[in-house]
């Protein structure tokens, strides 16, 4: 599953509070956007959503997952530039 799909989803469904939510503005099931987010808790080894069927909370790794990119952004890499001579 490729990591940058699987964080959007996070992201995603944090700022929507849901799985549907996020699914449609993917434009993706909700089943698959699960997929994703038991994809990364596995991957971490932890849970970063609670979730029933009526709400949905970060948990206290979630949060840190969630905020921690806007703490240390990532730059670009530089573009080379070329000389014509």
């Amino acid at each position: 599953m490729d990591r940058f799909t699987t964080l959007t989803v996070f992201a995603r469904v944090v700022a929507n509070g849901s799985f549907a939510g996020a699914a449609r503005q993917l434009n993706m099931s909700p089943a698959a956007v699960s997929t994703h987010i038991q994809a990364l808790e596995a991957r971490l080894g932890t849970r970063l959503l609670n979730r029933t069927t009526r709400s949905l909370a970060l948990t206290e790794v979630g949060q840190v997952t969630c905020t921690s990119p806007r703490r240390q952004p990532i730059s670009p890499p530089a573009i080379p530039t070329s000389r014509s001579s």
